[in-house]
């Protein structure tokens, strides 16, 4: 089966082309981070503009890469929530005319559910049932994973997701945009133990999340110290942030997985490439005897090769849609109907 993925529901243009299931041919990905950078977060009508201009010689290039041509495809599936809904409506649309003029057959694929899948790429053993905790820059979701195409949220953000969290923190550092990976390279020469950051409870749901409180302590603090003259190290602050999301995302899955009886555990998202989520939820799952598994730091952004995946398992499960498909900004991921 090859299967080919479009991504576009951000900043990033993406194609590639996915054989049977996990093996993949081909990943092609433009970003755009260098022309964001200067306005300190993605602008949503530039992403629209440049997935436009991107998005066929991307996938050209894809197809070039796998050696394959548009009548070999099995089928061609396309990432249609969430996301900016300006950047996905390039995406389905393109995805749109190109199954319809290659007469293939057209696989919506979740946004989340792709992410989730970038661990069946990198772990070849890898089956649902699972836990899934997804965490990224928009997202902050406790999933299990009942088989490939069925998703159940146990937990989800309330406010601020722990990327959005990282980055606002890492702004009002002063760090360029995105800020996660700058706090996570301080953090490799800072103090874990400088600042006790506080860890948000919210009501209803133990295994929900809220990262406002922990991203409007790390703000006031910073405004407190410059009204006073004071400087605050930032390799220390940044470690004190890490240590603490880490700490947080780790709590809440180890509890959700103890509760609902997992003892396999993955971890997917932008937020996964963070070295300090990373190493916390891997020694977590160690002490307890629990299998983890996370995505190659290749794999953690956002890319085609999970949609083709991902989009491999829905075909299997025989999830198409025809040419109403439309992109939809928010969609829980267990709300899929197909």
């Amino acid at each position: 089966m090859l299967i080919l993925g479009i991504e576009s529901s951000c900043d990033e243009t993406a194609a590639s082309v996915c054989e049977d299931f996990r093996n993949i041919r081909s990943s092609v990905i433009s970003t755009q981070i260098e022309e964001h950078k200067k306005y300190g977060g993605v602008v949503p009508e530039i992403a629209s503009r440049r997935h436009c201009e991107n998005i066929l010689e991307v996938t050209k290039q894809a197809l070039r890469e796998a050696d394959v041509t548009l009548a070999d495809l099995d089928g061609i599936a396309v990432t249609y929530a969430p996301g900016l809904i300006g950047a996905l409506l390039v995406g389905v649309n393109f995805a749109k005319s190109l199954a319809f003029a290659a007469e293939k057959p057209l696989i919506p694929v979740h946004h989340i559910s792709g992410h989730i899948a970038a661990n069946y790429i990198c772990h070849k053993e890898l089956e649902p049932p699972y836990l899934c905790i997804v965490a990224s820059g928009a997202h902050s979701h406790l999933i299990e994973v009942l088989s490939y195409t069925e998703f159940r949220v146990i937990g989800r953000t309330r406010d601020d997701a722990a990327g959005e969290c990282f980055d606002k923190c890492a702004r009002a550092m002063g760090f360029p945009y995105p800020g996660g990976v700058h706090i996570d390279r301080a953090a490799q020469n800072g103090d874990f133990s400088a600042f006790k950051l506080p860890h948000p409870v919210v009501a209803g749901n133990e295994f929900d999340f809220s990262f406002s409180g922990l991203k409007t302590s790390v703000i006031n603090m910073l405004h407190r110290a410059d009204q006073k003259g004071e400087t605050i190290d930032k390799n220390d602050l940044s470690a004190s942030i890490q240590r603490t999301i880490s700490e947080i995302i780790t709590e809440k899955t180890i509890g959700a997985a103890e509760q609902y009886g997992y003892k396999k555990i993955a971890l997917a998202g932008g937020v996964s490439a963070n070295s300090g989520v990373r190493a916390a939820l891997s020694k977590a799952c160690d002490e307890r005897g629990f299998e983890f598994y996370m995505p190659e730091l290749s794999l953690c952004g956002d890319n085609a090769a999970m949609i083709a995946c991902q989009g491999s398992y829905n075909f299997a499960a025989g999830i198409t849609a025809d040419e109403s498909l439309n992109a939809v900004a928010t969609m829980p991921i267990d709300s899929i109907k197909f």
